[in-house]
């Protein structure tokens, strides 16, 4: 497991922690139950304060990714598809925003904007 941090980052330290995990969990990098490293360890990894670790997890905790157990550590929730796949929604939703935004700027139209889509999303099969 890697987390890696940037300092030319607009994102706070802890929201990039926070970013990193559910990115490794949704693409079931960690699995259901797996342990993440305890606060301190992870504070010391990343030469950040535990308090940026503490805040990351509670922020992790408080959107479902993970389950801190007291004197035993933090794990990754048992989370059912339903849930994932409305994550999965939000973040396509926040990438369509910016491909909207670009292609307003750019004077690109919607229906060039939605062909583009369709070819990318078939692409893939």
């Amino acid at each position: 497991m890697e987390i890696i941090l940037s300092s030319s980052s607009s994102k706070p330290i802890y929201e990039q922690i926070v970013i990193q995990f559910k990115e490794m969990i949704m693409k079931g990098e960690l699995k259901p139950e797996d342990s993440l490293p305890s606060m301190r360890k992870l504070a010391k990894d990343l030469h950040v304060s535990i308090i940026t670790t503490q805040r990351a997890y509670e922020e992790l905790a408080k959107d479902g990714f993970i389950h801190i157990v007291p004197a035993k550590g933090a794990f990754v929730s048992s989370q059912n598809k339903d849930f994932i796949k409305e994550e999965n929604r939000r973040r396509i939703e926040s990438l369509l925003q910016e491909s909207c935004t670009i292609a307003r700027e750019n004077d690109i139209q919607i229906d060039e904007l939605i062909q583009m889509i369709k070819l990318l999303f078939e692409e893939d099969i």
